[in-house]
């Protein structure tokens, strides 16, 4: 699965866009020239470059810029954002674009499509934007194009489309998960590669982007951008992952006071909080010591002792996102049930576990 780094680009500045809407745009820095250059020096592999002034407002005064940032960097681009003519289309793969994405014009003329897919054969790729019910929302989100993903894609693929981002309309990506059911539709639909466009929110969530697979498929790619500015995980780590393997890290946001626990094998233990759960060790034993120290986040301790240290009945953490905790253990194998709020499993001593959300 390739690794796609998002520069989004609006009044010549790389900006963030919180929940989607322009005018919610926070600025990241003047130079998406230099922020290109600082994702290929993290070792991404592919750029996904989205002029945002010509996307909402046919502005074109972008076109310049991305054309230095292609130039300057020895990566694919692919470049999004108000592609809207075959004179448009061509002009970006005259500069140097890897490929062009289109949205909302491919839904509106699909003739174009047709003509630019024959044209540039290995050069086309449409963005879907997915409602709940797979409906697709066009022009930012704001309309309903009365056209549905599984249609949508049959035709796209006719005509000649080498890949498709999907993503689900309205989605924060930072405190949401993936629509893994609209992705899992789109693997069953076409041959082509489809690239989870949304984002992600933590390292959990590319690792399950990984494993989907729907009729012998998986997803071709994945696009990151503010999970990463915001220290979610660094594109090494995300590598790491794709790569079969990474650290795996609980989701954090617990709530709880230091806990000493009597356990009655440290490494059987450790195994669990630290391998399984997630946890950061934070302390290691030390000669002649069998005591450790982990935590779900800074702050938030488990302490280890093997021997005759204190076992409560059982343990409360408070957490941010129950399920996102409730989805970690899943993925890890790990067996847990839901009385009420509440999210319980136990310990290989068989101390139990009880999550609940704050």
């Amino acid at each position: 699965m390739d690794l796609y780094a998002r520069i989004n680009i609006l009044g010549g500045l790389s900006v963030r866009l919180p929940h989607g809407g322009l005018d919610e745009a926070i600025p990241l820095d003047n130079d998406p020239v230099g922020r290109a250059h600082h994702w290929v020096e993290q070792g991404i592999n592919f750029l996904h470059v989205v002029d945002l002034d010509a996307a909402a407002y046919g502005d074109y005064r972008n076109r310049d810029l991305i054309a230095r940032l292609i130039e300057s960097v020895d990566i694919p681009v692919q470049v999004a954002g108000g592609i809207r003519s075959e004179a448009e289309a061509q002009r970006q793969i005259e500069n140097g674009a890897w490929r062009i994405v289109m949205g909302t014009a491919a839904i509106e003329n699909q003739n174009m499509v047709w003509d630019l897919c024959r044209a540039y054969s290995d050069k086309i790729a449409v963005s879907l934007d997915v409602r709940a019910n797979e409906e697709i929302a066009t022009r930012g989100w704001t309309q309903n194009s009365g056209r549905f993903l599984e249609e949508v894609l049959i035709e796209m693929s006719s005509a000649g489309v080498v890949a498709y981002l999907v993503a689900e309309a309205g989605r924060d990506a930072l405190s949401e998960p993936p629509n893994f059911p609209i992705l899992t539709e789109a693997l069953m639909t076409v041959e082509e590669p489809v690239i989870a466009a949304g984002g992600v929110r933590d390292l959990e969530d590319l690792r399950r982007l990984m494993q989907l697979e729907a009729n012998g498929r998986r997803l071709g790619g994945v696009i990151v951008g503010r999970e990463v500015t915001a220290g979610r995980f660094t594109i090494d780590e995300a590598k790491e992952v794709l790569a079969g393997g990474g650290p795996n890290r609980a989701p954090g946001g617990v709530r709880s006071t230091r806990v000493r626990i009597g356990v009655a094998s440290l490494p059987t233990a450790l195994g669990f909080y630290r391998d399984t759960l997630g946890f950061d060790q934070v302390r290691s034993p030390s000669q002649g010591v069998a005591v450790a120290v982990l935590q779900a986040t800074t702050g938030q301790q488990v302490e280890l002792v093997e021997g005759n240290g204190s076992r409560p009945e059982s343990i409360l953490f408070k957490v941010e996102n129950l399920d996102r905790w409730k989805d970690h253990l899943a993925s890890r194998g790990v067996e847990a049930s839901m009385l009420g709020t509440q999210l319980e499993t136990r310990d290989p001593d068989g101390l139990k576990l009880v999550f609940e959300p704050i």
